[in-house]
């Protein structure tokens, strides 16, 4: 009978090593961060201060929307809201916000660079497509995904973070 009693909890061991293997968060918000670069990057010279903190609280506007969708959506038609679930919640969506803060970064260290504000739009989106081509990778890796899924994870990502390039080019010309 423990027998019976422990197959449910490698079952949910498992549900739970291939969520913490879902970085959908962090390459929804390296993609959201690009585009947040593209749009302000279109409108021409800013303060990189202004672009640091436009990207840190888009992050974590989304954040509270994705975790406010799963709380109050899926998560309240199947279970009682606790503590418990609101901090899981939480953490699960936390890759959002996490993956704004390369490009943010990017943006903070340009001058060190020499970079101009364009120059460090292009480093921040360039920093961005690349940690969404990362998490993607990071996320097939870590479900034990065959080398061929996880160059295909990335070579998709690679092509819509090139789109978001492509957005960026098209836009400010």
């Amino acid at each position: 009978m423990s027998g019976t009693h422990h197959s449910p909890d490698r079952a949910g061991n498992a549900a739970e090593r291939r969520a913490h293997a879902d970085y959908t968060g962090g390459v929804y918000g390296s993609m959201l961060a690009a585009s947040v670069v593209v749009g302000a990057g279109t409108l021409g010279s800013f303060p990189r201060v202004e672009l640091v903190v436009l990207l840190l609280l888009t992050g974590v506007v989304f954040w509270i929307a994705h975790v406010y969708a799963q709380l109050f959506g899926a998560r309240l038609a199947q279970q009682r809201l606790d503590r418990r679930v609101i901090r899981h919640v939480c953490r699960d969506e936390w890759p959002i916000v996490k993956a704004a803060v390369p490009p943010a970064a990017a943006v903070a260290v340009s001058p060190l660079l020499g970079l101009d504000e364009q120059g460090a739009v292009w480093l921040s989106l360039g920093v961005a497509v690349a940690g969404q081509v990362g998490w993607s990778v990071a996320a097939a890796l870590r479900t034990g995904a065959s080398t061929r899924l996880v160059a295909g994870a990335a070579l998709v990502n690679l092509v819509i973070g090139m789109l978001i390039v492509t957005f960026k080019l098209v836009v400010t010309h």
